[in-house]
C-alpha cells in the first residue's frame, strides 16, 4: 500500500487521487513468457528441473532392470536359493500390492476395470505367457552369466518378426529382414565362444525371449479394441494376481513346500528376507520406471536406451560376478546389439513410406 496517497472530497464534486504529497510510481513487472512461468512453477513445487527430473527417471530405470537382473543372479546361483518358480511368484504378488497401491491411494493413472469375460480371458492368456517368459528368464540365470543372457534377450526383435508373421501374417519390408540378420548371427557367433554355455540354460532363455516376443504381439491382436485397451499399469494390476495364480501349483509341483524351506532359511539367516523383499521391490520398479521413462521420453529414445541396457548390463555384471569373457563373445554381443539398432532404423523408415 503507498501511504502518501489519500482520497479527499469536495463537496458538488466526485472523489479524487490526491498525489501531490508524494509522487510514488507503482512498478509492475512485466508479466512472464509461458515457458517461463512454467518452468518457474515446475521448479517452485519440485527441487529438480524437468531435464534433471527426467535424467533421474531413466537413470532410475537402468539400475532397476541392471537391479533385478543382478539379484536374481545371485540369488539363484550364488546364494543358494534354488527356487526360480516360486522367486517368480513372489515377484507377481509383489507387483499387484505395489500396482494396486500406485493406482488406487498414489493416483499414478486412473484406474481402469475389466469390463467382460473376454476381456478378463484375453488377461489371462496374457497373464499365461507373461509367466512362462519370466520364469524360464529366471531360470536361465541358475545355469548362465547375465551377459549371455542380455545377448540372447537381445535377439527379441528376431522372435517378433517371426510370430507377428506367423500369427498375423504380416510382412516386413526386406530392409527391416536384412537388418534381422546380424541379430541372430551375432547371438550365433556368442554361443561359440562363451566359456560357461549350458544347452539347458541356453535354450530356456530362448524360450523367456521367444515368449517375450509372442506376448507383445498377441497383447497387440487380443486388446485391440479403445473399449478393451488397457493402460501399462493397470494391465500389470489385473496380470499380475493371475500369474501368481498360475505359478501356485507350479511352484508345489516342481519346487516342493518351498514356503517352509523358505521360513527354515530366513531363521538362520535373516538376510534372505532383505534378499526377497528388495528383490521383489525392484521387480516392480522396473515395471514402474519403464511406464515413467515412456512417459518423458519419445518412442525412439526409449528403443536406444533399450539396446544401449543390454550392454551395461553385461560390462556390470562381468564386473561384479567376474564371469570369463573372450574377443569373440564380445564380438558377437556387439554385433547382435548392432542389428538390433539397424532393425530399429529400418522398422522406422518403414513406417514413414506405409504413411
Amino acid at each position: 500500500m503507498v501511504e502518501a496517497q489519500t482520497w479527499t472530497t469536495r463537496r458538488m464534486s466526485n472523489p479524487r487521487l490526491d498525489t501531490t504529497a508524494n509522487d510514488q510510481v507503482l512498478d509492475i513487472p512485466a508479466t512472464p513468457p509461458g515457458d517461463v512461468r512454467n518452468n518457474n512453477a515446475y521448479t517452485g513445487g519440485s527441487y529438480f528441473s524437468p531435464t534433471v527430473m527426467t535424467a533421474l527417471i531413466i537413470a532410475s530405470w537402468y539400475l532397476s532392470n541392471i537391479g533385478v537382473l543382478l539379484l536374481n543372479k545371485y540369488l539363484l546361483s550364488f546364494y543358494g536359493y534354488r527356487y526360480p518358480i516360486f522367486l517368480t511368484m513372489l515377484h507377481m504378488i509383489a507387483c499387484a500390492a505395489y500396482s494396486y497401491a500406485s493406482i488406487n491411494f498414489l493416483e499414478i493413472v486412473p484406474l481402469q476395470h475389466i469390463h467382460s469375460k473376454r476381456q478378463f480371458f484375453k488377461i489371462l492368456a496374457l497373464s499365461a505367457i507373461f509367466c512362462f517368459s519370466v520364469v524360464c528368464g529366471n531360470t536361465s540365470l541358475r545355469y548362465l552369466p547375465v551377459s549371455f543372457n542380455q545377448a540372447i534377450g537381445a535377439t527379441t526383435p528376431f522372435f517378433t518378426a517371426v510370430f507377428a508373421f506367423i500369427i498375423t501374417c504380416k510382412k516386413e519390408t526386406a530392409e527391416v529382414y536384412l537388418a534381422l540378420l546380424p541379430v541372430v548371427f551375432g547371438i550365433v557367433v556368442a554361443s561359440n565362444s562363451e566359456p560357461l554355455f549350458h544347452l539347458f540354460g541356453f535354450l530356456i532363455c530362448v524360450g523367456s525371449t521367444a515368449g517375450r516376443a509372442l506376448k507383445s504381439v498377441v497383447q497387440g491382436i487380443l486388446l485391440t479394441s479403445e473399449a478393451e485397451k488397457l493402460h501399462s499399469m493397470n494391465l500389470l494390476l489385473y496380470m499380475a494376481p493371475m500369474a501368481a495364480l498360475i505359478l501356485l501349483p507350479f511352484t508345489l509341483y516342481i519346487e516342493g513346500n518351498v514356503a517352509a524351506v523358505t521360513v527354515e532359511k530366513a531363521r538362520g539367516d535373516r538376510f534372505i528376507v532383505f534378499l526377497l523383499i528388495g528383490n521383489a521391490t525392484v521387480a516392480y520398479l522396473v515395471n514402474l520406471t519403464n511406464f515413467l521413462v515412456t512417459k518423458h521420453t519419445s518412442a525412439l529414445t526409449l528403443q536406444v536406451l533399450g539396446n544401449a541396457k543390454a550392454a551395461v548390463a553385461a560390462v556390470v555384471s562381468v564386473l561384479i560376478f567376474k564371469n570369463p569373457v573372450n574377443v569373440m563373445g564380445i564380438t558377437g554381443f556387439a554385433v547382435t546389439i548392432m542389428g538390433v539398432v539397424l532393425y530399429s532404423e529400418a522398422k522406422k523408415r518403414s513406417k514413414v513410406t506405409t504413411h
